[in-house]
């Protein structure tokens, strides 16, 4: 079956489904770790075909087969070719996703300043996100159900010195680090913060999506780790109405907060005060999502419900060491793909 064919019977069997199971979503996030060196080589690799890599993770996503999928570690393009040909592949295994959400991240975006403090301009480091170009390991909606994109709130371009209570780095002399003037332009939000509707025959569900900076890579003055902690706090500030009318009800904050409330390094303050909200429900805790060789098992990514919102269940696809799609959970990468079904009246 060609690879036309393939996609026009997705969409037919999409049409005919989408009504199904109206009374349960199940929602999914990964970090797929597919960013590639310069811009346009994740679609040159998606449209080749032949990456092990990719055809584990179609694999995998189809056995899933969640309703909405959120992903990171996915290079931007303007047109979102790269997004769409992903989509495409996916559908080759199982479920197609007609409706796309992607923004232009930070990572890559740059300043022209030195906001590393190692006295060199033009570095991945100095972009507003950490990337050798602009786009690169962005992050993505893929959904069976209508995203509001008119409705959808960026807060991307959030100064990180405007969040209450910023943690901002300094010099052991008590300067601003690197600059004042590198202050002035910094965005809070390494790739992202979202927040999108999704449009559902009982109504609507918003989703909050992010995906923080990693708190190591650095110096004594934790830039990471302290705009990490931001980035993950940025999310209480919202719900309490910091930054204009949060969603009443019936939202999922969902994304890679890159960071463990119990282990690894970073400041654990944040996500831990998060999984606490009474505001959020917690449907996986204690549970690994990513096996680094050089830490192990750590939980970095999360979906977490409002505390109105019933959780039907909740899961980590890890299969068991004697499965036969072991080898390729394997090759799919060290994250792991989470997810949770959610009941709606």
């Amino acid at each position: 079956m060609n690879a036309r064919l393939v996609l026009l019977v997705a969409l037919f069997v999409a049409a005919l489904t989408a009504g199904a199971g109206a009374g349960t979503l199940r929602l999914a996030t990964w970090h797929l770790e597919l960013d590639r060196d310069g811009p346009g080589l994740l679609l040159r690799d998606l449209r080749r075909g032949g990456d092990p890599r990719i055809k584990a993770i179609a694999g995998l996503i189809s056995a899933v087969a969640p309703d909405v999928l959120v992903v990171q570690g996915v290079d931007y393009d303007h047109g979102l070719r790269a997004l769409s040909a992903l989509r495409d592949r996916i559908a080759e295994d199982g479920p197609y996703y007609p409706h796309l959400f992607a923004l232009r991240p930070n990572t890559g975006w740059p300043t022209g300043l030195d906001m590393d403090g190692d006295g060199r301009r033009g570095g991945p480091r100095d972009a507003q996100g950490y990337g050798t170009f602009s786009g690169q390991g962005g992050m993505a909606i893929l959904s069976r159900y209508p995203l509001d994109r008119e409705g959808a709130r960026d807060f991307s371009a959030m100064l990180w010195r405007d969040l209450p209570g910023a943690l901002l780095p300094r010099w052991p002399d008590g300067r601003p680090f690197p600059s004042q003037e590198a202050q002035a332009v910094q965005r809070l939000s390494s790739v992202g913060h979202w927040v999108v509707p999704l449009r559902l025959p009982s109504g609507s569900v918003s989703l909050m999506t992010y995906h923080a900076t990693t708190p190591v890579f650095d110096g004594e003055e934790d830039r990471n780790g302290r705009r990490n902690h931001d980035e993950i706090r940025f999310w209480q500030r919202y719900l309490d109405g910091a930054f204009g009318d949060p969603p009443a009800r019936r939202f999922v904050l969902i994304g890679d907060a890159n960071l463990d409330p119990n282990a690894g390094e970073g400041r654990r303050g944040a996500i831990r005060a998060l999984l606490a909200d009474p505001r959020l429900r917690d449907p996986l805790p204690g549970r690994a999502t990513v096996a680094w060789d050089e830490t192990g098992p750590l939980r970095v990514s999360y979906i977490l419900p409002s505390a109105d919102l019933a959780v039907a269940d909740a899961g980590i696809h890890w299969p068991p060491e004697d499965a036969p799609d072991r080898a390729e959970a394997e090759a799919a990468g060290p994250h792991r793909l989470i997810w949770v079904d959610l009941t709606l009246d």
